[in-house]
């Protein structure tokens, strides 16, 4: 049960958790109150709503979906849980497919040469995951709805386990390696990671003994246009490019229409789908995932979900966020350097994070050397006597100096809206970081003090770094599940991190909003302590 928090200035409620058929509990900030109400959209609704305020009010726009004055509420919301995160599988609709012996056979260090002699298999491996092994998604039981980051599902915080598949290799694989033709797609944006997601999924495939293995380049426009041919990729092709950032396939937003990529897969051969990108592009590949299977193809579409603002529901983190925190630091630092060496200097920092602040809060939170963090889940004031400009008034009375890193995502009702919305749908952002820094020198001089401000964007140098060391493992295991889902005969799934283990969701389950910062959780708190900044209302 993850945490979706109204943003408005003004707003009241929390929304949080998960209950039946993507119902989410509303907490009042207030009053501590609980309530279930069902969001506006399904789950397997191609509109995902984007942001905090969003969702909140997609939260608030139905009744409440579960009586708990049933006295088998428990166990129907436990069975409805199972049924939402059951994930699909090409048995579901070949009901007679065949499964035979996994070719992933760690006994064999070279990719196989051909198959005349039957499946190599290691009998005697014990590293096959069970089709039954799960994983708990959610670990801390609640006493009290006024627990700090409590998600409850009643008001008496009942605590019901809610499993998850695992993820890994196993025994038995439905997809016979010397007739697979797999293909990855990377879309949306750059994020640190790519490469290294791409290098596992090509390296796994060949030791499963694939052979055909390509890259759609950029995004899913290359399934449409015939002047981006497809591009062979093998474990020699891939073997160093994690050493860089970006994409070896390259990126872009939107694309054709789902039943135009679908087409071009069957004229391609391609029964293998691996996509890379977030909630939008989740969004497609499950899609995709639905066309495939109204067509009766035997077909597998896994997920790899790429979003540097770590905004994908139920996962631990997503790739590139660990990466971006850390470069991030740079930027900061230099801040802190320019703000502390000037006369009244202050630093003004730019990070990702279009409706989740987990960026700027990380960040500030690493380093030590941020005053103030502004986020899009936390309404604040620029102007006025608990306003921003006033506090960091107090700052340079006080310290001399002050470091500001605000998510770009926030304060935006405080910019001109154009309404604009960029390929993949996503409203263009106003820029807060351009606006702050013009008040805070409208606001110094105005009060007759002077104040010297220097303003750092590092977003593009962000996103454009190679992994880490962080996340080049986490960006290894997911590739490797990603193979292993799809050998499996799992489709319309995502991989991701949850509590510290590996697991596949249903797409639907991860786009049905995106996750974002509890005001209420102790990971703010921290940041808030941090920075020893007041509320800003």
């Amino acid at each position: 049960m993850d945490v979706l928090i109204g943003s408005g200035v003004g707003s009241t409620a929390i929304a949080v958790g998960i209950s039946p058929k993507n119902s989410f509990l509303v907490r009042s900030a207030r009053l501590g109150s609980l309530f279930l109400r069902k969001p506006r959209f399904p789950a397997n609704s191609m509109r995902i709503p984007r942001g905090a305020a969003a969702a909140a009010r997609a939260v608030m726009a139905e009744t409440a979906a579960i009586d708990l004055s049933d006295p088998d509420w428990r166990l129907k919301y436990q069975r409805d849980f199972e049924e939402r995160f059951n994930i699909p599988h090409i048995t579901d609709v070949f009901p007679d497919a065949e499964a035979i012996r996994s070719t992933f056979c760690l006994k064999m260090r070279s990719p196989t040469e051909d198959f005349s002699g039957g499946y190599p298999s290691d009998e005697e491996w014990h590293g096959y995951i069970n089709n039954k092994d799960r994983v708990l998604l959610k670990v801390i039981n609640y006493s009290s709805p006024t627990s700090a980051g409590a998600v409850c599902i009643d008001p008496d915080c009942t605590w019901i386990e809610q499993w998850v598949h695992r993820a890994g290799p196993r025994e038995k694989i439905y997809f016979r390696p010397e007739k697979v033709k797999a293909a990855i797609v990377t879309c949306g944006g750059l994020c640190p990671g790519l490469n290294d997601v791409i290098r596992h999924i090509v390296i796994t495939l060949e030791i499963y003994g694939v052979k055909n293995v390509v890259g759609i380049p950029f995004g899913y426009r290359g399934f449409s246009d015939k002047n981006l041919p497809e591009i062979p990729l093998s474990r020699k092709v891939v073997q160093n490019i994690h050493l860089s950032g970006g994409s070896l396939l390259g990126v872009s937003r939107g694309g054709p229409a789902v039943s135009e990529i679908v087409d071009s897969m069957e004229e391609r051969g391609i029964n293998m789908l691996f996509v890379l990108g977030g909630n939008g592009t989740h969004a497609g590949a499950n899609a995709i995932h639905n066309e495939c299977r109204k067509r009766r193809m035997k077909v597998a579409v896994v997920g790899v979900p790429k979003t540097i603002d770590n905004d994908i529901l139920h996962m631990d983190k997503t790739f590139g966020f660990d990466t971006a925190v850390e470069e991030a630091q740079r930027a900061i630092n230099s801040a802190y350097i320019e703000a502390h060496s000037a006369y009244h200097g202050i630093g003004v920092v730019k990070l990702m994070g279009r409706s989740s602040g987990f960026i700027a809060m990380q960040a500030s939170l690493a380093s030590g050397q941020v005053d103030i963090c502004l986020i899009p889940e936390v309404p604040f004031n620029l102007h006025g006597p608990h306003g921003v400009l006033k506090h960091l008034k107090y700052l340079i009375e006080t310290k001399g100096s002050a470091v500001i890193c605000v998510a770009e995502g926030a304060g935006q009702s405080f910019l001109e809206n154009t309404n604009a919305k960029d390929a993949s749908g996503n409203k263009v952002l106003g820029d807060i970081g351009v606006h702050i820094q013009q008040e805070t020198k409208k606001y110094f001089k105005e009060i007759g003090t002077s104040a010297d401000v220097k303003y750092i964007d590092p977003t593009y140098m962000i996103r454009a770094v190679r992994a880490n060391a962080s996340d080049g493992i986490l960006c290894t295991v997911l590739g490797q599940n990603a193979v292993h889902g799809a050998f499996a005969g799992y489709s319309g799934i995502t991989v991701g991190i949850i509590n510290t283990h590996y697991a596949y969701l249903p797409i639907p389950e991860v786009i049905a909003y995106a996750k974002s910062v509890d005001p209420n959780s102790r990971m703010w708190h921290r940041c808030l302590t941090s920075t020893g900044q007041p509320d800003f209302v």
